[in-house]
């Protein structure tokens, strides 16, 4: 009997062996195959975009010449909208991220504003710029404003910041709180001085990611009047603009093959102020983890 049952065992097992390496190799060409598509779609991009990416194309405005037609003042509108969609959106996630995790009680309501919290994270970002457009340009008349615009995206990336916060400060061990009370610290004081800096990488990795959705966007700019063809560089919060997203849009609608090259260049551009843009939140996020590491 227990020969039999120990070939049995092994041909069960085989068995299991041979399912597992199928599936590890589905998996390993389904990888494959999105990296291939990936790295294909990013080659033709670049081929597309190479005859057109000079300092004109980067330093022109907008024209409806192609041969003179640059970025100059979308690639500005996008880096006016990033910051202040920074600066408004990521004190503001992080403060009311450290209220609901540190100093809110539990029970119902805190229960019901985080799975509010949560389904905004997947709200499509069209609602938002429909909330942008009936909340900052029409009632608090900021009009077709830059700063209309960074509004709009800071309600929309709000909540990847409060939620990948959140799960940055519950990271941290109540160890290191209750290490602090013991040695007379205030509430503040500890966040401040002990959990925040501790918290600051996976905080670091939220904003990133946060950011990296709101560059891109396109449809709630859209709603809250933002132009296709703008022949100057704005000058402060409250002037019009426009962004490279919607001058790729705005490319890619017209009839002229020139367009679609252009279009690919002003992609080119985009991807390259994402990376770096990344490349600078990642290395401050190194910088806290070996911080962290070193306390």
């Amino acid at each position: 009997m227990e020969p039999s049952s120990n070939g049995s065992f092994n041909l069960r097992r085989s068995r299991r062996e041979r399912i597992g390496m199928i599936l590890a190799g589905v998996l390993f060409l389904a990888t494959i195959f999105g990296i291939v598509v990936l790295v294909t779609l990013l080659v033709d991009v670049a081929v597309t975009a190479a005859p057109w990416l000079d300092g004109q194309f980067v330093s022109s405005l907008p024209s409806r010449n192609p041969g003179e037609a640059g970025i100059w003042s979308g690639l500005f509108g996008t880096l006016w909208l990033m910051g202040l969609t920074a600066l408004i959106s990521v004190p503001l996630g992080v403060a009311s991220a450290v209220y609901l995790e540190e100093y809110a009680q539990e029970g119902w309501f805190l229960r019901l504003i985080q799975v509010n919290i949560a389904n905004l994270a997947g709200v499509p970002s069209v609602v938002y710029g429909i909330l942008g457009l009936a909340l900052f340009v029409r009632f608090a008349a900021f009009g077709n404003s830059l700063l209309a615009g960074a509004l709009t995206l800071s309600l929309l990336i709000l909540p990847i910041i409060i939620i990948s916060t959140q799960e940055a400060l519950r990271s941290i061990p109540s160890g290191i709180r209750e290490s602090a009370y013991a040695l007379g610290a205030t509430r503040w004081q500890v966040i401040w001085s002990h959990v925040l800096p501790m918290a600051a990488p996976g905080i670091m990795t939220g904003v990133i990611l946060a950011l990296s959705r709101a560059i891109g966007e396109t449809a709630p700019l859209i709603l809250v009047g933002a132009l296709t063809f703008v022949p100057f560089v704005p000058q402060g919060a409250m002037d019009q603009f426009t962004a490279l997203p919607i001058q790729i849009f705005n490319w890619t609608a017209r009839p002229q093959d020139e367009f679609r090259g252009l279009a690919a260049a002003a992609i080119v551009v985009l991807m390259i102020l994402l990376f770096t843009m990344n490349l600078t939140a990642i290395l401050l996020r190194n910088y806290f983890e070996e911080r962290r590491a070193g306390t």
